[in-house]
Protein backbone atom coordinates (compact mmCIF):
# COMPACT_ATOMS: atom_id res chain seq x y z
CA UNK A 1 0.00 0.00 0.00
CA UNK A 2 2.94 2.43 0.56
CA UNK A 3 4.65 1.94 -2.28
CA UNK A 4 1.17 2.99 -4.36
CA UNK A 5 1.22 6.42 -2.86
CA UNK A 6 3.71 8.13 -5.44
CA UNK A 7 1.15 7.16 -7.89
CA UNK A 8 -2.18 7.91 -6.47
CA UNK A 9 -0.60 11.76 -5.35
CA UNK A 10 0.59 11.54 -9.32
CA UNK A 11 -2.92 10.65 -10.29
CA UNK A 12 -4.45 13.24 -7.81
CA UNK A 13 -1.91 15.78 -9.46
CA UNK A 14 -3.76 15.27 -12.81
CA UNK A 15 -7.47 15.97 -11.94
CA UNK A 16 -8.59 19.22 -12.99
CA UNK A 17 -8.05 22.02 -10.14
CA UNK A 18 -5.25 19.99 -8.06
CA UNK A 19 -1.64 21.98 -7.89
CA UNK A 20 1.41 21.07 -6.64
CA UNK A 21 2.34 24.58 -6.01
CA UNK A 22 1.02 27.45 -3.61
CA UNK A 23 0.82 30.52 -6.06
CA UNK A 24 0.22 30.39 -9.74
CA UNK A 25 2.12 33.27 -11.31
CA UNK A 26 1.05 34.19 -14.69
CA UNK A 27 3.51 36.13 -16.43
CA UNK A 28 4.98 37.42 -20.06
CA UNK A 29 7.92 38.59 -18.72
CA UNK A 30 9.72 36.15 -17.11
CA UNK A 31 13.20 36.53 -15.01
CA UNK A 32 11.50 38.84 -12.49
CA UNK A 33 8.63 36.58 -11.72
CA UNK A 34 11.30 33.78 -11.55
CA UNK A 35 13.00 36.15 -8.71
CA UNK A 36 9.74 36.67 -6.93
CA UNK A 37 9.26 33.13 -6.98
CA UNK A 38 12.30 32.02 -5.46
CA UNK A 39 11.63 34.97 -2.59
CA UNK A 40 8.02 33.39 -2.22
CA UNK A 41 10.18 29.89 -1.47
CA UNK A 42 13.28 31.10 0.75
CA UNK A 43 11.04 33.25 2.76
CA UNK A 44 7.95 31.77 3.38
CA UNK A 45 8.43 28.32 2.22
CA UNK A 46 5.91 28.61 -0.87
CA UNK A 47 6.23 27.09 -4.09
CA UNK A 48 5.14 28.90 -7.29
CA UNK A 49 4.26 27.75 -10.61
CA UNK A 50 5.07 30.42 -13.49
CA UNK A 51 2.68 30.18 -16.80
CA UNK A 52 2.23 32.10 -19.47
CA UNK A 53 -2.32 33.31 -20.00
CA UNK A 54 -2.51 30.21 -22.37
CA UNK A 55 -0.42 27.85 -20.12
CA UNK A 56 -2.92 28.36 -17.10
CA UNK A 57 -4.77 26.10 -15.71
CA UNK A 58 -8.45 24.98 -16.06
CA UNK A 59 -9.40 25.19 -12.64
CA UNK A 60 -7.70 28.42 -10.30
CA UNK A 61 -9.20 27.42 -7.33
CA UNK A 62 -6.58 25.26 -5.81
CA UNK A 63 -4.27 28.06 -5.31
CA UNK A 64 -3.62 30.14 -2.44
CA UNK A 65 -2.65 33.66 -4.42
CA UNK A 66 -2.48 34.41 -8.35
CA UNK A 67 0.23 36.86 -9.02
CA UNK A 68 -0.34 38.64 -12.37
CA UNK A 69 2.43 40.31 -14.60
CA UNK A 70 1.52 40.54 -18.17
CA UNK A 71 2.67 43.50 -20.06
CA UNK A 72 1.42 43.23 -23.14
CA UNK A 73 -2.40 41.88 -24.34
CA UNK A 74 -4.82 40.52 -21.59
CA UNK A 75 -6.39 37.95 -23.59
CA UNK A 76 -10.36 37.76 -23.00
CA UNK A 77 -10.44 33.91 -21.15
CA UNK A 78 -7.76 34.61 -18.92
CA UNK A 79 -9.14 37.90 -17.99
CA UNK A 80 -12.55 36.65 -17.03
CA UNK A 81 -10.64 32.87 -15.22
CA UNK A 82 -8.54 35.91 -13.27
CA UNK A 83 -11.57 37.87 -12.36
CA UNK A 84 -13.84 34.59 -12.11
CA UNK A 85 -11.20 33.32 -9.21
CA UNK A 86 -11.07 36.34 -7.18
CA UNK A 87 -14.78 36.63 -6.93
CA UNK A 88 -15.13 33.45 -5.81
CA UNK A 89 -12.44 33.80 -2.94
CA UNK A 90 -8.82 34.15 -4.50
CA UNK A 91 -6.32 36.17 -3.91
CA UNK A 92 -5.34 38.70 -6.85
CA UNK A 93 -1.98 40.50 -6.80
CA UNK A 94 -1.93 42.55 -9.50
CA UNK A 95 1.70 44.00 -10.83
CA UNK A 96 2.46 47.07 -11.93
CA UNK A 97 1.07 47.07 -15.93
CA UNK A 98 -1.52 45.31 -14.85
CA UNK A 99 -3.21 48.95 -14.94
CA UNK A 100 -1.62 50.26 -18.24
CA UNK A 101 -3.11 51.74 -21.26
CA UNK A 102 -2.60 48.21 -22.87
CA UNK A 103 -5.89 47.08 -20.80
CA UNK A 104 -7.94 49.34 -21.87
CA UNK A 105 -9.47 47.42 -24.40
CA UNK A 106 -10.47 44.61 -21.85
CA UNK A 107 -14.06 44.89 -21.38
CA UNK A 108 -14.20 44.04 -17.58
CA UNK A 109 -10.71 43.88 -16.58
CA UNK A 110 -10.65 47.91 -14.95
CA UNK A 111 -14.50 48.43 -13.87
CA UNK A 112 -13.55 44.53 -11.87
CA UNK A 113 -10.15 46.15 -10.57
CA UNK A 114 -12.40 49.29 -9.57
CA UNK A 115 -9.87 51.95 -11.78
CA UNK A 116 -10.21 54.14 -14.91
CA UNK A 117 -7.49 55.63 -17.12
CA UNK A 118 -8.68 58.94 -18.60
CA UNK A 119 -7.84 60.68 -21.77
CA UNK A 120 -6.21 63.39 -22.03
CA UNK A 121 -3.11 65.42 -21.11
CA UNK A 122 -1.78 64.37 -18.16
CA UNK A 123 -2.00 68.11 -15.98
CA UNK A 124 -5.38 67.61 -16.73
CA UNK A 125 -5.85 64.27 -15.01
CA UNK A 126 -5.19 62.16 -17.88
CA UNK A 127 -2.74 59.04 -17.51
CA UNK A 128 0.63 58.76 -18.69
CA UNK A 129 3.36 56.45 -18.04
CA UNK A 130 6.93 57.94 -17.89
CA UNK A 131 10.08 55.64 -17.85
CA UNK A 132 12.88 55.32 -16.63
CA UNK A 133 12.23 57.59 -13.94
CA UNK A 134 13.99 57.39 -10.12
CA UNK A 135 10.68 56.26 -8.20
CA UNK A 136 10.05 57.16 -4.26
CA UNK A 137 7.66 54.91 -2.86
CA UNK A 138 6.43 56.29 0.80
CA UNK A 139 4.73 54.01 3.52
CA UNK A 140 0.70 55.03 3.78
CA UNK A 141 -0.55 52.58 5.91
CA UNK A 142 2.04 52.08 9.04
CA UNK A 143 -0.05 49.60 10.52
CA UNK A 144 -1.16 46.94 8.68
CA UNK A 145 0.50 43.73 7.87
CA UNK A 146 1.09 44.18 4.22
CA UNK A 147 3.28 47.46 4.55
CA UNK A 148 5.37 45.82 7.81
CA UNK A 149 5.63 42.56 8.38
CA UNK A 150 9.22 42.19 8.28
CA UNK A 151 9.53 45.26 6.05
CA UNK A 152 12.56 47.43 6.64
CA UNK A 153 12.22 50.55 4.90
CA UNK A 154 16.12 52.39 4.48
CA UNK A 155 14.58 55.54 3.68
CA UNK A 156 12.60 58.59 4.80
CA UNK A 157 10.73 60.68 2.31
CA UNK A 158 9.29 63.88 2.58
CA UNK A 159 5.96 63.22 0.80
CA UNK A 160 1.72 64.49 1.16
CA UNK A 161 -0.57 61.94 0.62
CA UNK A 162 -3.31 63.06 -2.36
CA UNK A 163 -5.75 60.94 -0.66
CA UNK A 164 -4.88 59.57 2.83
CA UNK A 165 -5.16 61.75 5.78
CA UNK A 166 -2.08 63.34 6.96
CA UNK A 167 -0.06 66.51 5.88
CA UNK A 168 3.27 67.04 4.76
CA UNK A 169 5.82 64.44 6.92
CA UNK A 170 8.64 62.52 5.94
CA UNK A 171 7.94 58.74 5.76
CA UNK A 172 9.16 55.53 5.90
CA UNK A 173 9.73 54.43 2.17
CA UNK A 174 12.53 53.01 -0.40
CA UNK A 175 13.89 54.65 -4.17
CA UNK A 176 13.57 52.60 -7.36
CA UNK A 177 16.32 53.88 -9.75
CA UNK A 178 15.60 53.38 -13.66
CA UNK A 179 11.71 52.40 -13.02
CA UNK A 180 8.48 53.42 -14.42
CA UNK A 181 5.63 55.83 -13.08
CA UNK A 182 2.23 55.20 -13.96
CA UNK A 183 0.46 59.12 -13.67
CA UNK A 184 -2.90 59.59 -12.99
CA UNK A 185 -4.85 56.11 -12.07
CA UNK A 186 -8.50 57.19 -11.12
CA UNK A 187 -9.75 54.82 -8.66
CA UNK A 188 -13.55 54.52 -9.21
CA UNK A 189 -14.52 52.19 -6.10
CA UNK A 190 -13.12 52.58 -2.21
CA UNK A 191 -10.04 50.46 -1.45
CA UNK A 192 -7.33 50.58 1.32
CA UNK A 193 -4.86 52.71 0.35
CA UNK A 194 -1.38 51.25 1.20
CA UNK A 195 1.65 52.73 -0.80
CA UNK A 196 2.09 56.52 -2.40
CA UNK A 197 4.89 57.40 -4.47
CA UNK A 198 6.88 60.87 -5.21
CA UNK A 199 8.15 61.79 -8.74
CA UNK A 200 10.28 64.98 -9.74
CA UNK A 201 9.88 65.42 -13.75
CA UNK A 202 13.07 66.58 -14.78
CA UNK A 203 11.57 68.25 -17.63
CA UNK A 204 8.98 70.52 -16.06
CA UNK A 205 10.24 70.44 -12.00
CA UNK A 206 6.85 69.38 -11.03
CA UNK A 207 7.00 66.92 -8.29
CA UNK A 208 3.82 64.50 -8.73
CA UNK A 209 2.88 62.54 -5.44
CA UNK A 210 -0.07 60.15 -5.62
CA UNK A 211 -1.55 57.29 -3.51
CA UNK A 212 -1.37 54.78 -6.48
CA UNK A 213 1.39 53.10 -5.40
CA UNK A 214 0.07 49.91 -3.46
CA UNK A 215 -3.61 49.07 -2.36
CA UNK A 216 -6.25 46.33 -1.49
CA UNK A 217 -9.74 46.20 -2.34
CA UNK A 218 -12.59 43.23 -2.32
CA UNK A 219 -13.57 41.55 -5.09
CA UNK A 220 -16.94 39.33 -4.22
CA UNK A 221 -15.10 37.12 -1.94
CA UNK A 222 -11.63 37.66 -2.67
CA UNK A 223 -9.31 40.27 -2.86
CA UNK A 224 -7.39 42.20 -4.92
CA UNK A 225 -3.50 44.05 -4.33
CA UNK A 226 -2.23 45.80 -6.37
CA UNK A 227 1.61 46.91 -6.56
CA UNK A 228 2.59 49.94 -9.70
CA UNK A 229 6.24 48.85 -9.15
CA UNK A 230 7.63 46.09 -11.26
CA UNK A 231 9.46 48.05 -14.53
CA UNK A 232 11.73 45.46 -14.48
CA UNK A 233 14.13 43.09 -12.42
CA UNK A 234 15.52 45.70 -10.68
CA UNK A 235 12.57 47.19 -9.02
CA UNK A 236 11.97 43.64 -7.91
CA UNK A 237 15.36 43.45 -6.25
CA UNK A 238 14.67 45.77 -3.30
CA UNK A 239 14.34 43.47 -0.62
CA UNK A 240 11.33 45.70 1.03
CA UNK A 241 8.83 46.00 -2.26
CA UNK A 242 9.70 41.73 -2.95
CA UNK A 243 8.67 41.67 1.03
CA UNK A 244 5.52 43.19 0.66
CA UNK A 245 4.30 40.89 -2.22
CA UNK A 246 5.26 37.92 -0.15
CA UNK A 247 3.22 39.90 2.36
CA UNK A 248 0.32 40.30 -0.03
CA UNK A 249 0.45 36.36 -0.68
CA UNK A 250 0.18 35.79 2.87
CA UNK A 251 -2.08 38.18 4.45
CA UNK A 252 -5.00 37.07 6.40
CA UNK A 253 -7.69 40.13 6.63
Amino acid sequence: MIRSIPLLLAAWLALPGASAADVLIVADEFPAMEYVAAQLERQEGLTSKIVSQDQMPAALAGFRALIVYIHRELKPGPEHAMIDYTRNGGRLVALHHSISSGKRKNADWFPFLGIELPLGDVDQGGYKWIEPVTLHVVNLAPEHFITTHQVDYPERIASTPSEAPGGYRYRPGFTLPASEVYLNHRPTEPRTLLLGFKYSDAKTGRVWMQDRAGWLKPAGKGLIVYFLPGHSLLDFENAAYTRMIINAVIYQP
